[in-house]
């Protein structure tokens, strides 16, 4: 992560990796195949991170919607801890091969059934109108991907800034009653 953060995807290179590390190419190369290949295995881990966030956040809340604005909190406050490893993985690392895109779609295929399974809820509880919270929970990612890209690309504040403003665009979005925005 350090490596990555600090020199960027195509900056990185192996000889770093392995001195930041600590080990030797061998070692590394047991274990990795590329440069990308760690660069994957790096994304599933913020990724897991991210989520494991989220699910705590979640764990806290009494309230389908409650649950939402503490996943959305740690989105943030990530994007906000790990900056320059976010902007790698939302601005650098577009459009650089097939494996990394598909490795792109499979953790936003993640976020989102975090998501919709919490809308799915809120639904359930009825705290916001029965609708296709599949298609909320993409509409839902596409905005935080798009706000904290502009963000990360912009460089100013903290991401965490937008919580207010972004909590009621996506909360009314859904239909969500104006005593909960």
């Amino acid at each position: 992560m350090e490596v990555f953060a600090a020199k960027g995807y195509h900056g990185a290179v192996v000889d770093d990796i392995v001195e930041t590390s600590g080990t030797s190419k061998g070692a590394f190369y047991h274990y990795f195949s590329s440069k990308q290949h760690i660069f994957l295995t790096l994304m599933d881990t913020l990724a897991a991170l991210v989520e494991a966030g989220a699910e705590a956040a979640i764990a806290e809340e009494p309230t389908g919607l409650g649950k939402v604005e503490g996943a959305l909190r740690v989105v943030l406050e990530t994007a906000d801890t790990h900056r320059d490893l976010v902007k790698i993985l939302l601005v650098e690392a577009v459009g650089l091969g097939p494996d990394l895109e598909h490795k792109r779609f499979e953790i936003h295929r993640r976020f989102a059934d975090v998501i919709r399974r919490h809308l799915d809820r809120a639904v359930a509880e009825r705290t916001i109108p029965p609708q296709n919270t599949a298609l909320a929970a993409q509409a839902w990612l596409g905005t935080l991907n798009e706000v904290i890209t502009h963000w990360l690309v912009s460089g100013r504040g903290r991401a965490t800034e937008q919580l207010p403003d972004l909590r009621t665009l996506l909360l009314r979005s859904i239909g969500a009653p104006a005593a909960r925005l």
